[in-house]
């Protein structure tokens, strides 16, 4: 009998990695869920195990930041079960703010984790990739494909994510190799609350940005009132790893996609200027 194919998968404390770690194994994947702090995988444990896939989820120490550590961690998977068939990039970090209030150590650190983070992983996994004719998936964002307003370095950190993986996907699929990226909106989830935004804190010190910045929070706090489950969000991913070949972008809403698509067919950028500007007024 063949070995039960592998998936390693990033930041899986809590939200769409968490749901997607437990879809897997109920594919019967065996489930490498990583996250920086394994101190958290209380939710992860809890959860496999009421799903009755513990014995099939295995939770290591990984920061997509640290390139040595991610090259042993990916190295330990393929020795101890022999081979890697899927990497799903999902570790991330959600970043508030524009360019005038924040600092440009805080837009590194946002590329770091959710741009240079998928790029140090992703190469790391690649050589076991082409062994196994494996896919990498990658967690963007809508915001990969509709710039918004005070995520300027999230937003710019997904449309690099966009931009690498749309030119590494024909580049591996000659080595048989799948790329795709999903794109969530709105997702239930920790994301945005393990910020530990200070609102009344942010909007004292907003300065002239303030009237904007309130009509922003207060349009994102309606937007994920009606925000999908993880699980729900978490289902396309799963349904990549299985499909004979994904396609390259993947939306995990109809809401998704037609907000995506305003982006993908405004050649002038006024259709999402004109989205956007209701978003701060």
């Amino acid at each position: 009998m063949s070995s039960p194919k592998t998936v390693l998968i990033t930041g899986t404390s809590s939200g769409i990695g968490l749901a997607t770690a437990i879809g897997t194994a109920r594919e019967g994947w065996t489930t490498i869920a990583t996250m920086r702090d394994t101190g958290k995988a209380e939710a992860l444990h809890k959860a496999a195990v009421e799903a009755g896939v513990a014995d099939l989820v295995q939770v290591k120490r990984l920061d997509v930041t640290d390139p040595v550590g991610v090259t042993a961690c990916l190295d330990e998977v393929v020795a101890e079960h022999g081979r890697l068939d899927a990497l799903v990039n999902n570790a991330g970090a959600a970043q508030i703010g524009t360019v005038e209030q924040s600092s440009v150590d805080d837009v590194r650190a946002a590329m770091e984790v959710n741009f240079f983070g998928v790029v140090t992983a992703t190469r790391a996994a690649m050589p076991h990739l082409r062994a196994s004719n494996g896919r990498v998936i990658t967690v963007s964002s809508v915001g990969g494909a509709v710039g918004q307003p005070f995520n300027e370095a999230y937003c710019a950190a997904k449309f690099a994510v966009e931009g690498f993986m749309q030119s590494l996907a024909p580049v591996a699929a000659t080595l048989g190799v799948d790329v795709c990226v999903v794109e969530p909106g709105a997702v239930a989830s920790e994301f945005v609350a393990n910020l530990g935004l200070d609102l009344p804190a942010m909007l004292a010190a907003a300065g002239p940005y303030a009237p904007a910045l309130e009509a922003y929070i207060a349009r994102t706090q309606r937007s994920f009132g009606n925000a999908q489950t993880p699980a729900e969000a978490a289902a396309p991913i799963i349904e990549a790893l299985t499909v004979a070949r994904p396609p390259f972008r993947i939306q995990t809403s109809q809401w998704a996609r037609d907000f995506v698509a305003t982006s993908l067919a405004d050649l002038d950028g006024s259709a999402v200027r004109n989205l956007t500007d209701t978003w701060v007024r």
